[in-house]
């Protein structure tokens, strides 16, 4: 029982190596790259950011992986999402497969069952996302959108002001919008 509660200090060492040498690795190529690194522009920047945390917590507390390892780990995620974002600018179908689509969840007052359903987002959820955009009446909603990282965009404000349609590039749905303006 005291193995799960003692160590060495020899232990306690290499962790602080470890810590030190991943955070340097990771302070250098987020400098590299850019701080794109820990966006959440899209589902694939979402699951690097999450395997950049799992790659520093296994050489954090194990000895196994080592920190070398870890390290080139790290480079190659961090050269992998580097690529991606590239390849997504110069080819559309390259886009179409890491990235989701927004979808058009609400508009005034009426909700897209369809629409959530494929996002799969609740009543509930979208009751809550309204709330914390301080929604007070659906008449102030011109629209919902569920994004590609899964966030919900409220887009709201005094009925009679107009919504631009620039705003809803490449939503799925944004066509049913009918008191929008193109400016």
């Amino acid at each position: 029982m005291m193995d799960w509660i003692a160590t060495s200090w020899s232990a306690v060492g290499m962790v602080l190596l470890g810590g030190l040498g991943m955070y340097a690795t990771v302070v250098l190529l987020t400098r590299i790259f850019g701080l794109r690194s820990f966006s959440k522009m899209s589902g694939f920047d979402f699951a690097v950011t999450v395997a950049t945390g799992s790659i520093l917590a296994a050489i954090f507390i194990a000895k196994d992986p080592p920190l070398l390892q870890g390290m080139a780990a790290m480079i190659i995620l961090f050269a992998m999402q580097a690529a991606v974002a590239e390849l997504r600018k110069r080819f559309s179908f390259v886009q179409m497969i890491v990235d989701n689509q927004p979808r058009l969840i609400m508009w005034g007052g009426e909700i897209d069952e369809k629409q959530m359903l494929k996002a799969k987002i609740t009543r509930a959820d979208l009751i809550a996302k309204l709330r914390e955009a301080n929604v007070t009446r659906f008449e102030q909603i011109h629209a919902v959108v569920a994004e590609t990282t899964g966030d919900i965009s409220v887009l709201h404000g005094p009925p009679e002001e107009m919504l631009e349609l620039r705003l809803l590039d490449g939503v799925i749905g944004a066509e049913r919008l009918t008191n929008v303006t193109s400016n």
